[in-house]
């Protein structure tokens, strides 16, 4: 007698094979294990014991020479040690892209157009006569000959101002980013992860922009007790420290990059879960981890007047509720004149998307 086997239907896994649905799993668990491959695999075999993932036809075995054979993992020989590809690393980045954003398709060209015609490599079907001060590489010439020959005759060829037509290009606005991770102590204190959220945000941001929006610029500022700049491809293995929340040289790192950007449209997004707790004052730390300390808070307040005539908005998602840490995001903001949004860990990448592309429908002078 023939049987059947009867399993809970899941669309999402629909026509992915053994291989591709524990793949997902495994590039999950690598945001978690900070990229370290062997640690994700114990997980996998953990999570196979309680969830029967694998079957007598394809086991974590066979997963696991899969990675090898397609290149997601790297394994030494000599000592046994596992590592991912930069092949995986771009998986992660995928992964939490579809997660938290959804699929996206690569284009080619970026995708800010508004309607304000003006400098730009996106040709407008659009002409218009011509007016002082057009450059002479806006002149369509094909209709500009075909108005002279009207006008003029074809015998005795001249062409004349009022011959001149203009195609517009569409202007297109490029933004540069800078997205600044706290990653002090706080991070991970009281039981709650809240890295892992900002490093999956921070994964999902990098992979919208290089497909959707090729031409803006991203630029990852990590701060503790000092602040530093980090490459799209370390994002996976990210990890808080014993440090204090340097929020100062965070900005004053995140502004120094994006006055070398030449795009004029700039932003910083700065994902926190505290208050400013250290300052470096000459060669020395200056803390004070107990309620929010005037000295570091003024100079906060500085950077934020400082970014504020530079036009650089500061949205801040906090992701920490406490009231006195919200008068300080308040005040902060409203020094700034940028955006701030107290968002839970769940949500906290659909607020970044949302204000991201809000800013990509607006015309900036």
């Amino acid at each position: 007698m023939i049987g059947y086997n009867f399993s809970k239907y899941d669309p999402s896994q629909q026509g992915k094979s053994k291989f591709e649905q524990l793949l997902d799993i495994f590039l999950k668990m690598l945001a978690y294990t900070n990229g370290d491959a062997g640690e994700a695999m114990q997980w996998m075999n953990e999570l196979d014991k309680e969830y029967n993932l694998t079957d007598d036809e394809y086991g974590m075995g066979d997963f696991f020479e899969d990675l090898k054979k397609n290149g997601y993992i790297d394994e030494n020989k000599q000592n046994g040690e596992i590592k991912i590809t930069p092949k995986t690393e771009q998986g992660i980045r995928r992964k939490s892209l579809e997660e938290i954003f959804g699929k996206l398709k690569k284009t080619k060209q970026g995708n800010h157009q508004t309607f304000k015609p003006g400098n730009g490599d996106e040709i407008n079907p659009e002409t218009r006569p011509y007016i002082f001060g057009d450059t002479l590489e806006q002149i369509d010439f094909t209709s500009s000959i075909r108005n002279a020959q009207i006008n003029h005759g074809v015998e005795s060829f001249s062409l004349h101002e009022d011959d001149l037509e203009i195609r517009e290009t569409d202007f297109k606005t490029q933004t540069s980013t800078v997205l600044m991770i706290d990653i002090s102590h706080s991070m991970i204190l009281y039981g709650e992860d809240r890295i892992t959220p900002a490093k999956k945000v921070a994964m999902a941001l990098s992979e919208l922009i290089q497909t959707k929006y090729p031409k803006d610029t991203l630029d990852i500022v990590v701060f503790g007790d000092d602040a530093w700049t980090i490459e799209i491809k370390d994002l996976p293995y990210l990890q808080v420290g014993p440090y204090h929340t340097n929020t100062v040289a965070g900005l004053e790192l995140a502004m120094d990059i994006l006055r070398r950007r030449r795009n004029p449209n700039k932003q910083i997004f700065m994902i926190t879960d505290g208050k400013p707790t250290c300052l470096k004052v000459g060669g020395r730390y200056y803390k004070n981890s107990w309620g929010v300390d005037r000295k570091i808070l003024n100079r906060c307040m500085s950077l934020a007047t400082q970014c504020k005539k530079l036009k650089i908005p500061i949205t801040t998602f906090m992701i920490a509720s406490d009231p006195y840490l919200q008068r300080f995001v308040q005040e902060f903001t409203e020094t700034n004149n940028g955006k701030a949004f107290f968002a839970s860990l769940d949500k906290l990448g659909s607020f970044i998307f949302k204000d991201f592309e809000s800013g990509k429908r607006k015309t900036v002078y």
